[in-house]
């Protein structure tokens, strides 16, 4: 039976930012997770899990090789460090808004 987990059993996240864009990066914890997490950890699955922040666009950026992916998030920040009266101007916990994704894990024996 398959089971569904956080995204954050199965990945750790980086954040960054650069005026109103924000990047979040997902690193798989295990490769043999790499396959569901870039079925399921998609532009649009960010965009949702997002949604309240209001971001024009999300772009993947896949790295398979290292079983990771990075997203640029534009206009996320309430316009930026500078300018932005909220108390997570650099983004840093839209990471973990990212982990909190359902990710759906098929059926081991």
């Amino acid at each position: 039976m398959p089971r569904t987990v956080c995204l954050r059993e199965l990945a750790h996240g980086r954040t960054g930012d650069k005026g109103n864009r924000s990047n979040i990066s997902v690193i798989a914890r295990r490769r043999a997770h790499w396959d569901a997490l870039v079925a399921q950890v998609t532009e649009e699955a960010v965009a949702r899990a997002l949604a309240h922040r209001r971001p024009s666009r999300v772009t993947r950026y896949l790295l398979p090789r290292l079983a990771a992916m990075n997203f640029v998030i534009d206009d996320v920040l309430d316009g930026g460090v500078n300018d932005a009266l909220n108390l997570d101007a650099h983004g840093k916990a839209l990471a973990f808004l990212v982990l909190d994704l359902p990710i759906d894990l098929p059926d081991h024996p």
